[in-house]
């Protein structure tokens, strides 16, 4: 069954209050940092993601984008005008939010109904479809949506989500109205707007820094090591990108996915609220749940090369190497442990001249583009 809401009209401001325009975005603003803030809601484990206040560019650079486990930054963006627009009220942030919004593109809505309590997952045993549709809305209709909804039930109110929406195509004005002055690779923001919404636990191929503007979040965390306790789903056709857990964490069916106990012996929660970050290094797996009736955060991805994806080297290898025989298995093991995994990998062809190396070579850009050619001639090979 097609899930169905009142069509997304695009209106750019109908009904969303005013009081917050442009030339108010750069007010300084002081929010008392949280110490533990938690959510009115059973959590998966007691187990905490490490806290600390907010940093400066300097300390981010030395001692959190540098961190191999994740990191909640208590307060670090609660000098942002959204963030005191949110304050104020659903109508307050959506009235801010339209105005940087002027001349931005339509976005990407995703759109399910109340009977799934927030989470946009897949549809029947078989997996046939998913529990949601998409459509394109401006912001205005977006959030003249989300306000409309808020008047409604709990139980009859559809769930509304802007997926991961650039800044700079959907809202022109809000990186000069919302600065964030730490080292992050020329990182864009890029926005979630919606209610309240799950996200199933999935992985981020780059790392990954979220800022809750409005509203609560709470993360749920898993290392990556736990990937085979998760239950991960299709490969090649996901919810919205990576690979996503097939476990609901909010009801986990322990007899239908029982490595799951193991899991949350290693999960970690985080709970975030108005102008609260959490620091994520890449490929840990993370549930996001938003509370609320118009919810807003904006994150930051950027990642080690960004041309190149790690997952697309998994799935060349579960054509390539997994259905061998043990035998040759194990010996192309050695070769990834040599090559790849191995603590002297990068220095596997030293014992070659340095002209000689090829794609053996130190990274470059050179390097990458000849291993690029290399593999598009070899993979149009029948």
């Amino acid at each position: 069954m097609v899930i169905v809401v009142r069509r997304i009209t695009n209106d750019a401001r109908d009904g969303i209050a005013s009081g917050w325009t442009r030339g108010e975005s750069s007010k300084p603003i002081a929010v008392a940092v949280s110490s533990g803030m938690k959510i009115d809601h059973p959590a998966a484990t007691d187990a905490r993601v490490e806290e600390r206040a907010a940093v400066d560019a300097a300390t981010f650079a030395a001692e959190v984008a540098t961190s191999s486990t994740p990191i909640v930054l208590r307060g670090q963006v609660s000098h942002w005008a959204s963030v005191r627009a949110g304050l104020d009220g659903d109508r307050a942030i959506a009235a801010y939010l339209a105005g940087l919004g002027n001349g931005g593109q339509p976005m990407e809505v995703l759109i399910g109904g109340p009977e799934f309590r927030g989470r946009f997952f897949y549809r029947g045993d078989q997996l046939e479809g998913f529990n949601f549709h998409r459509e394109k809305a401006s912001l205005g209709a977006l959030l003249n949506e989300l306000l409309r909804l808020s008047a409604l039930p709990e139980n009859a109110r559809h769930i509304l989500y802007a997926n991961a929406a650039t800044a700079p195509e959907h809202l022109p004005g809000w990186s000069a109205a919302n600065p964030l002055d730490l080292p992050m690779g020329g990182a864009v923001p890029r926005l979630w707007i919606g209610n309240g919404t799950q996200t199933a636990t999935h992985y981020d191929g780059s790392t990954n820094l979220a800022c809750v503007v409005a509203g609560q979040r709470r993360f749920t965390l898993f290392p990556p090591d736990q990937v085979g306790n998760l239950y991960i789903g299709p490969l090649d056709r996901t919810l919205a990108g990576p690979p996503a857990s097939m476990v609901d964490p909010l009801a986990p069916d322990f007899d239908r996915y029982p490595r799951y106990a193991q899991a949350l012996g290693h999960a970690l929660v985080a709970d975030l609220g108005p102008g609260d970050a959490i620091f994520m290094p890449a490929i840990w797996w993370h549930h996001v749940q938003a509370f609320g009736t118009l919810n807003v955060l904006c994150n930051y991805w950027w990642s080690f090369d960004p041309t190149i994806s790690a997952f697309n080297a998994v799935v060349h290898a579960l054509m390539a190497v997994r259905d061998r025989p043990a035998a040759e298995k194990a010996g192309w093991r050695a070769w990834f442990d040599h090559y790849v995994f191995g603590d002297d990998a990068a220095a596997a062809a030293d014992h070659l001249p340095m002209a000689a190396r090829g794609v053996l070579g130190p990274a470059s850009d050179e390097r990458t583009e000849r291993l690029r050619n290399y593999l598009l001639k070899s993979l149009q090979r029948r």
